[in-house]
């Protein structure tokens, strides 16, 4: 039987993606999974679902709004490093698919997001009210860190008040940004060694490639802490 529950969404999109030739989707599609690799590798296991979505990943964060912001912003700083990501942040309502919960996820809190990251320009992000009370009720006072950016209307014609990242909170994480931008320069590498190879053959999984990669994982604790 289908479960409904409440998370934190971060939908991960990459701008034009239908337009693209299929090969530079293919390729585009492996650093994206090489930066989710990176950035999921923050927080534990069960406290994260990762899937698939026809135009980037959805990211969907249990129990921790913040935790969910800060995967957002980190893994905008592939932007930096050439894939072009656009994020959409929410928190709502979702439940299993399937007559016994096993066909991915679907709801509110993933469709909001969804819209909101095709209305955002790369390398930004954009979060809901819903997201921002979520981080209030989580951390009163964090929920600064997100101020106004405007409202939208979604493709139903719904009207949302969007948020972003406060412009100082950003400057006081440029150290963080700068080793993120090292990190995310090997993650999009291993991402485009991984394509390279499956044109050949079965594809690598993105760890294995990154595994071949000195210290990634040390830049990654470094980064987490």
């Amino acid at each position: 039987m289908p479960i409904a529950f409440s998370a934190s969404v971060a939908f991960l999109r990459i701008q034009d993606f239908a337009r693209r030739p299929a090969s530079e989707q293919a390729r585009l599609r492996a650093q994206l999974d090489a930066v989710v690799a990176v950035t999921a590798a923050e927080l534990p296991a069960e406290r994260r679902i990762v899937l698939d979505a026809s135009d980037g990943v959805v990211i969907v964060v249990l129990r921790d709004p913040r935790a969910a912001l800060r995967l957002a912003e980190s893994a905008l700083a592939a932007s930096s490093a050439g894939l072009p990501l656009s994020v959409g942040l929410n928190h709502g309502t979702l439940k299993t698919a399937g007559k016994k919960g096993g066909d991915g996820l679907t709801g509110d809190g993933i469709a909001v997001a969804a819209s909101i990251a095709q209305f955002t320009a790369p390398g930004r992000l954009f979060a809901s009210r819903a997201f921002r009370d979520a981080i209030a009720d989580a951390a009163p006072g964090q929920e600064a860190a997100l101020v106004s950016a405007g409202t939208f209307n979604d493709p139903g014609l719904r009207t949302h008040d969007l948020y972003k990242s406060d412009g100082n909170a950003v400057r006081r994480k440029s150290q963080r940004s700068a080793l993120l931008g090292v990190v995310f320069a090997v993650a999009l590498i291993g991402g485009g060694i991984a394509y390279r190879l499956s044109i050949d053959g079965e594809a690598p999984s993105v760890d294995a490639v990154l595994a071949k990669v000195p210290y990634w994982r040390e830049l990654v604790q470094k980064v987490a802490h």
